[in-house]
């Protein structure tokens, strides 16, 4: 009770780590719905690592022109980095998106050759980055241990963003994705909606990856679906329960990784999985 006493402090030393976990862990799951709603899993998978991918290659720019980032801000280099991430990122949903409307080729062949590729990608080039090895790596391995406020009010303001959106649109964002017939004979810009939510997707994967990592990312982008999937009964009950389960894993992986030094996101994604495969069992069982 002593550790949980000191992260609820308001002069808890990592706060800004903790609320940015939090947060990540309640909205990535409301994106993560329409992953499973799609049958997009390997997608989920994918799409963080072709993130970090984005990454690497913003902060590689500037050593590859000449330039030395250890002489701008942190501002400067978080802002390069969710350029390089949001920009790859929405090429990547869309291009991918094209590929399987087409129906040409193996979907899950493209999206497990663009996670490995995209994987060693990010690692060789930050390998080479002195910027890199100073702390990115361990951002891309999930080691959430110092988050700035600008970071923090950067994370927290996107998906505030992502959120509202999602749910001014929700009835039309989950009938493109769920009934597609449906939305051509009721004459909705199937076309638009998609855009949109595919820019939605992308924000949310951005942030989640330059917070928390790529691994951290797809966990809640897609376990805590998973898991509300299982009880859910309708599509409020989905996404509510989905985002809470989030939340509260986040919360939960900080405090056990905190009390036993351990690594925030590997933690986190640990949680995860043990909680589906009980959850999994209990769905069984009753």
């Amino acid at each position: 009770m002593e550790t949980l006493r000191q992260i609820l402090s308001p002069d808890f030393l990592l706060r800004n780590s903790i609320y940015t976990s939090v947060i990540i862990g309640l909205s990535c799951p409301l994106v993560g719905v329409f992953f499973v709603m799609r049958r997009l899993v390997f997608m989920g998978v994918a799409l963080p690592q072709i993130s970090s991918t984005g990454v690497a290659i913003a902060l590689s720019l500037p050593m590859w022109l000449g330039f030395n980032l250890a002489g701008h801000g942190s501002h400067s280099v978080h802002t390069l980095a969710f350029t390089g991430s949001i920009t790859f990122t929405l090429t990547a949903i869309l291009v991918l998106a094209f590929l399987q409307r087409r129906g040409h080729g193996h979907p899950d062949g493209r999206l497990g050759t663009a996670y490995v590729v995209a994987a060693s990608l990010s690692i060789l080039l930050l390998s080479k980055n002195p910027y890199g090895e100073i702390g990115w790596l361990d951002m891309l391995k999930g080691d959430v241990i110092a988050i700035s406020d600008f970071d923090l009010v950067l994370t927290a303001s996107t998906l505030t963003l992502v959120l509202a959106v999602l749910g001014l649109f929700h009835k039309e964002l989950l009938m493109v994705s769920f009934d597609r017939e449906l939305a051509i004979i009721l004459r909705k810009n199937v076309v638009f909606w998609d855009i949109l939510l595919y820019l939605l997707i992308g924000l949310t994967v951005s942030m989640a990856v330059l917070s928390v990592g790529p691994l951290t990312a797809f966990g809640f982008l897609l376990i805590p679906a998973l898991m509300a999937h299982l009880f859910a009964r309708n599509m409020r009950q989905f996404t509510v329960l989905a985002s809470l389960t989030g939340g509260a894993v986040a919360f939960l992986g900080f405090w056990l990784s905190y009390q036993y030094d351990f690594p925030v996101g590997p933690t986190d994604v640990v949680v995860l999985g043990v909680l589906y495969a009980i959850a999994w069992i209990v769905a069984r069982v009753i």
